[in-house]
């Protein structure tokens, strides 16, 4: 039998590489990106077009790479980072595996000029999938510029699989954020079918979150500072009610690499116990300094997951450094061992004499009595108060039984309701029994009892409103005497503009700025107070990407339906005989359009069960 076992080609593996390495054009402008960082560059220009399938661009103003080192660079494993195996222990660098280049190489048409200080002349180096096309001396700027076309071209499979270039973009700009908030010593820019979306001057790092996230976001920062033996601390939380409903702004950064890891977000999660809101997730920028040797980031092909030796030890550290911030900025309760425990008198109490209060009580007052001596009309006097005697009981003689049912209030609320000759229409008498508390209805059924959650009938009620409507015309627009500013990303403003049929479709007319988008419009359902929610609600969505075309007016009803049940409920008898009419009527009455449980049934022998 033949041998069987072969190498593979070095094009073959390269493409094997990619696929751990590259995974969509996001993976290129991260590795491009670090390796500008680590050039010693100061700024950084991003360009790309049709979400990176078309075209990346990296340029920079770093060191560059001489003629030889920029024909290495696109080699297997080739790096100037690290020389022994020690050096993988004390890593200051983005890069250093030599994986990058070569991965990209192989899947995409690369150009490259580069350039040293200390030479004339610069070097071009054409690469179309691993293979070597041009390479000659150029006459260019110093630092480096990598132009990247044809992502996947060679990968048809691959380039099958990308996203819409909204959600691409959303991917690239989540990449870029995370390196420009690790880095605000360096100037970055991004632009996007040629359009600047990011244009970021050098800062601290406040400034940074604020020039990324809005200026909105600067007064809802708290600081976070400690230094111990183990582990620097330092960064930002968000104050409590500005909670999100969806986890967006969480960003760890250790020796500024950005990594995800659940335990330390659990830490701030805990450090933030019962001051959040139900399903809220609070904002956090956090920088970590520790030694290299204590961590390990080489256990992921895109470094995001890194070990630390002592996570336990940090994890106590960052848990008290935060409930310390909250503490300082009076977020959470904390005690002051230093206060002064003595009374503080005003200034004008202080020569008078101390007076003993004293109680005077009117033993003689009876509040059975009238406040002049009256007498009934047989010339006896009359021992009842005057709102008594207006009420006509001062006509008759009352015995003992009587008073007592006077004041027996119960026994008569108790009746039967055709005792008490109330008018109850139909539907009113198919709930008698019914019963509100808070959000909920109770309600009996010849097995037991019926709890209803009103707001999330509200929201079922609405969901099937809308889209009955939707399905034969568009939603009614109410047009807004002043517009609402929504802030947010440029990858968020092109989800609203790619969905931009069904979302008019809705009753939503808006138009973009560079804070976000401006709402001129919404739809009649919504109040004033709604819309924001609604339009909170509606991104969130969006900006899970798991969407397809059918599924998006179900969101954006849903979103319309569950801001609209936000609104304040006055639930009063008729009111939730109405709410359960109209629910009844709904084809899908047990579940809200979230999802949620809207009626629980308990039968007698389950309520038996209970006690």
């Amino acid at each position: 039998m033949s041998d069987i076992i072969k190498l593979l080609p070095d094009h073959i593996a390269n493409q094997i590489a990619a696929g751990e390495v590259i995974q969509r054009p996001a993976s290129v402008i991260k590795e491009l990106v670090e390796n500008a960082i680590d050039a010693k560059a100061t700024s950084i220009d991003v360009v790309i077009k049709h979400a990176g399938r078309t075209l990346i661009q990296v340029i920079d103003n770093g060191s560059g790479m001489s003629e030889m080192d920029a024909r290495m660079a696109f080699e297997r494993h080739a790096t100037s980072k690290v020389q022994t195996a020690n050096d993988l222990f004390a890593l200051h660098t983005k890069g250093f595996r030599g994986e990058a280049l070569a991965s990209i190489a192989a899947i995409a048409h690369i150009e490259l000029q580069t350039r040293q200080e200390q030479n004339d002349l610069g070097t071009h180096i054409l690469i179309e999938g691993s293979k070597l096309v041009e390479h000659n001396q150029v006459t260019c700027k110093v630092g480096s510029s990598f132009a990247i076309k044809n992502l996947f071209f060679n990968v048809p499979a691959r380039r099958n699989f990308l996203k819409s270039d909204a959600v691409e973009f959303n991917h690239i700009e989540e990449e870029f954020i995370r390196i420009v908030l690790a880095h605000p010593e360096l100037n970055f820019s991004l632009y996007h079918n040629d359009t600047l979306s990011y244009k970021l001057s050098q800062g601290n790092h406040r400034k940074r979150i604020v020039d990324v996230f809005g200026k909105a976001i600067n007064d809802k920062l708290i600081p976070i500072n400690e230094t111990t033996g183990i582990v620097t601390i330092t960064g930002f939380v968000g104050k409590p009610e500005a909670a999100k409903k969806s986890r967006g702004e969480q960003y760890f950064f250790v020796n500024n690499r950005f990594f995800k890891d659940f335990y330390f977000n659990h830490a701030v999660t805990m450090a933030f116990e019962n001051l959040l809101a139900p399903k809220t997730y609070v904002s956090y920028f956090l920088f970590f300094e520790v030694d290299p040797a204590v961590i390990d980031v080489n256990v992921h092909p895109t470094k995001t997951e890194i070990k630390f030796e002592e996570d336990k030890e940090i994890y106590a550290i960052l848990k008290s450094t935060v409930k310390q911030g909250l503490g300082k900025y009076n977020i959470a309760p904390s005690l002051d061992f230093e206060l002064e425990t003595s009374f503080d008198i005003p200034y004008d109490t202080y020569n008078k004499p101390v007076v003993e209060p004293k109680i005077t009580v009117n033993t003689n007052y009876n509040p059975f009595n009238t406040s002049s001596s009256k007498t009934s009309g047989n010339g006896v006097k009359s021992g009842m108060s005057d709102a008594i005697r207006n009420s006509g009981f001062n006509n008759k003689e009352f015995s003992k039984e009587d008073w007592s049912n006077f004041y027996n209030v119960e026994e008569v609320s108790n009746q039967e309701p055709e005792k008490l000759d109330l008018d109850y229409n139909a539907s009113e008498e198919k709930h008698t029994d019914i019963l509100i508390k808070g959000n909920y209805i109770i309600n009996t059924t010849k097995s037991g009892l019926m709890f209803i959650h009103a707001k999330r009938a509200q929201e079922r009620i609405m969901y099937d409103e809308i889209m009955q409507t939707f399905i034969f015309q568009a939603l009614n627009s109410q047009q807004l005497l002043f517009p609402v500013s929504y802030p947010c990303s440029t990858s968020m403003r092109l989800l609203w503009q790619e969905n931009k049929n069904t979302l008019e479709r809705m009753g939503f007319i808006w138009d973009t700025n560079e804070e976000g988008l401006e709402i001129h419009g919404a739809p009649n359902e919504l109040g004033l107070d709604g819309i924001e929610d609604a339009v909170q609600t509606i991104s969130d969505s969006l900006s899970l990407n798991t969407l397809d075309k059918g599924e998006i007016a179900h969101t954006v009803a849903s979103g319309i339906a569950i801001a609209s049940s936000r609104k304040k409920m006055n639930l009063h008898k008729e009111a939730a005989i109405h709410l359960l009419d109209k629910l009844f009527t709904c084809k899908e009455h047990q579940y809200s359009p979230s999802g949620k449980l809207i009626i629980d049934t308990q039968s007698i022998d389950e309520l038996t069960n209970k006690f």
